[in-house]
């Protein structure tokens, strides 16, 4: 995750162009559900071949390397091995693989940054995607923990990870200049997905995306996001991409999710498809924000948003947003208990899980979401809106060129 872009705060007019306000009756409670509850800035989602939930936390930092956040400089932040993974098995929460490193707000334990994403191949393995960078001083910590901004391949039975991809050496051997104030690589792996032997792997801190086979061969950038441009009355801004979620859709193309930097243009961020040749092309546009995107077996599309207005206006109420093949679109849930909402997936029963609240330490949930059931929105009734910032800038930090 990273430290804010800066730029100067001005807005274009807020645009949807594929938008819908829709009412929506009240629903039973029953549709939204929650299935865990005390996490610490939740992130990933997967379900295991077993048909188990696993999720990863963030972690809340610890008490080691504390220096001044690049995310709140107002702020201290230090390094910890509280992240960690939890597994939901026959309605039992359980950490799994725990002291994992984190980096956080002290001494809150708010804005986690840390254990990303995980996702299992066709074999049933697990792989495992740590975010940040392992930077200068973090690879010679004592934490006894893996390092940073690395993906991993985990074997449950001995709690054991292996390295498949050092992430941030691989950013920091292509250009040593994009660097956090700490002195850090900048680099934030986000989160990932797995088609066939191959990892593809979202790189918010690069505004890339990354591939590398699972054996740990042949890492190397598919695209590059270049930065975009609002044009106001009186001057053009230029804001960063912040690639997040990435998907496998029916055509096998890739499509990713944007989250956008500062200034946060409200209603510019996109969904892009990447070709075999890397070009990416906008697929979807109109959202705010977005931090992930998930397809179903009938070819539907979720996208997640944040929050529902860019974060610095203090509102984290998210939207999860169903599109159609046939591009129509409808909220699933807009507030109503979803909020600061970092990543989701599609369960094995066909229904939407959602992690919620995940931008603090102690209140992170996941939400079961029935996309067959329309769930009442919050009082704004605006279904595409957006996502504040993980944590403000944990998926913002990269340093400007």
């Amino acid at each position: 995750m990273s430290f804010l872009k800066k730029s100067a705060f001005s807005f274009a007019a807020l645009t949807f162009c594929f938008a819908v306000i829709s009412e929506t009756k009240p629903a039973a409670a029953t549709m939204v559900s929650v299935i865990a509850d005390g996490l610490d800035n939740v992130r990933g989602l997967s379900f295991g071949p077993d048909g188990s939930l696993y999720i990863t936390e963030a972690g809340v930092g610890g008490d080691q390397f504390c220096s001044t956040s690049f995310t709140m400089p107002d702020r201290q932040a230090c390094v910890g091995i509280s992240g960690a993974v939890t597994r939901i098995k026959d309605g039992k929460q359980e950490r799994v693989i725990t002291n994992l490193p984190s980096w956080a707000i002290s001494p809150t334990g708010g804005q986690g940054i840390g254990a990303n994403d995980i996702q299992f191949d066709a074999a049933g393995n697990a792989y495992l995607l740590i975010g940040l960078s392992s930077g200068v001083n973090y690879n010679n910590t004592p934490l006894n923990s893996p390092n940073f901004g690395e993906l991993y391949k985990v074997d449950f039975n001995t709690g054991a990870l292996t390295s498949i991809a050092d992430i941030s050496s691989y950013e920091f051997a292509k250009d040593p200049t994009v660097l956090l104030p700490n002195g850090a690589v900048g680099s934030n792996p986000y989160s990932f997905t797995i088609e066939g032997d191959t990892a593809y792997i979202a790189n918010a801190n690069r505004n890339e995306v990354l591939s590398v086979n699972l054996d740990g061969s042949n890492l190397k950038t598919l695209v590059e996001f270049p930065d975009q441009t609002i044009t106001t009355p009186t001057q053009e801004i230029k804001y960063q991409a912040v690639p997040t979620g990435v998907a496998i859709g029916p055509d096998k193309a890739l499509y990713i999710s944007q989250l956008t930097g500062v200034p946060i243009p409200e209603g510019k961020a996109n969904i892009f498809r990447v070709r075999e040749d890397g070009k990416a092309t906008v697929y979807a546009d109109g959202f705010t924000q977005l931090t992930d995107l998930a397809f179903d077996t009938e070819g539907n599309l979720y996208a997640l948003q944040f929050a529902n207005e860019a974060f610095y206006k203090g509102n984290f109420d998210g939207s999860l947003i169903q599109i159609a093949p046939d591009g129509t679109r409808r909220t699933l849930l807009s507030g109503n208990g979803l909020e600061s909402a970092t990543a989701l997936t599609i369960g094995p029963d066909g229904a939407v899980y959602v992690s919620s609240k995940g931008d603090r330490p102690k209140v992170g949930q996941v939400l079961r979401i029935d996309p067959k059931a329309k769930v009442p929105e919050s009082s704004s009734a605006l279904g595409i809106l957006g996502f504040g910032a993980l944590g403000v800038g944990s998926l913002l930090a990269r340093k400007r060129r």
